[in-house]
């Protein structure tokens, strides 16, 4: 009876050992699959990647390529430019009026280191030597010569040299640069803001002051509040009251406070110009004058 028993337990054992085998072998076949599947994957990934390689290589050639060519046409660029730069001087100085979209006035080299700019009856802008006669009167008459500008239009087309040569004092130098600032965005310092209703444009007399001390720095704040009344003065006698003077009153944290303002007219006949329209909104209800 302990026989049977113990080969009945035997063959139980083996049936058990050849399930775990068969699930084993079932294991191995699914893991082998997978290994394969893995090594193709791998295989075609380092395909890709040697293509992605070579692909590497053929865009920096091409970028190299491209940079030579590139730095090749910026060195005639600007070989091209000193000639057409020379050219124009050339041309200018024998009285060439020339387009002001196609001259860089900054690089242009000629006698007595100043152009003027001025307008045609083509509505253009050109450049010319001051005062030079174009022999060719391209464009037309010239709607705005030199002698049509108010003082300190002329002062304000003056180049800094110029512009001391012509007069020492400083606060004919400042409104100068102040008109010069309204009217030439390239200045980049421009204390003007626009205004509204009868007026163009106007600048406060504490922004003036800040401005002075910016253009003439270490001035003192009590020299600067002197130098604003004495622009202010050269603005209104070199524009020929084209400009005025109103006080305003204004609220700031509370308080009033009365403030000049050097103002622009809407109506103002400033020759070569045309005013625009403010575009802003109208000063809140608060601020009188």
């Amino acid at each position: 009876m302990s026989d049977h028993a113990d080969t009945k337990a035997l063959i139980h054992a083996i049936d058990r050992l050849q399930e775990q085998n068969e699930r084993l072998t079932e294991r191995i076949t699914d893991l082998e699959c997978t290994l394969e599947q893995t090594e193709d994957r791998v295989e075609t990934l380092e395909t890709e990647n040697e293509q992605l390689r070579d692909r590497l290589e053929d865009c920096e050639r091409e970028t190299t390529r491209i940079d030579a060519l590139t730095d090749a046409a910026r060195k005639r660029s600007g070989v091209n430019k000193q000639r057409i730069e020379e050219l124009q001087a050339r041309e200018l100085e024998k009285g060439a009026h020339l387009l002001a979209a196609t001259v860089d006035h900054c690089e242009i080299d000629v006698d007595g280191d100043r152009l003027e700019q001025l307008t045609k009856d083509d509505g253009q802008t050109y450049y010319r030597v001051p005062e030079s006669a174009d022999p060719l009167e391209r464009g037309g008459s010239i709607t705005l010569s030199h002698g049509d500008l108010l003082p300190i239009q002329q002062l304000a087309r003056m180049d800094e040299e110029m512009l001391r040569s012509t007069s020492n004092a400083l606060p004919t130098r400042l409104a100068a640069k102040l008109w010069q600032a309204r009217t030439d965005s390239s200045v980049g310092d421009n204390p003007w803001e626009r205004g509204c209703k009868d007026i163009a444009e106007y600048v406060k007399a504490s922004d003036l002051k800040h401005w002075i001390r910016r253009q003439e720095p270490g001035t003192s704040d009590t020299y600067a509040k002197k130098l604003v009344s004495r622009t202010i003065d050269a603005m209104l006698d070199l524009s020929k009251n084209r400009v005025a003077i109103r006080k305003r009153t204004e609220r700031k944290n509370g308080l009033e406070y009365t403030e000049r303002r050097l103002i622009l007219p809407e109506d103002a006949e400033i020759p070569g110009e045309t005013v625009s329209q403010p575009t802003e909104a109208p000063e809140t209800p608060d601020v009188r004058g």
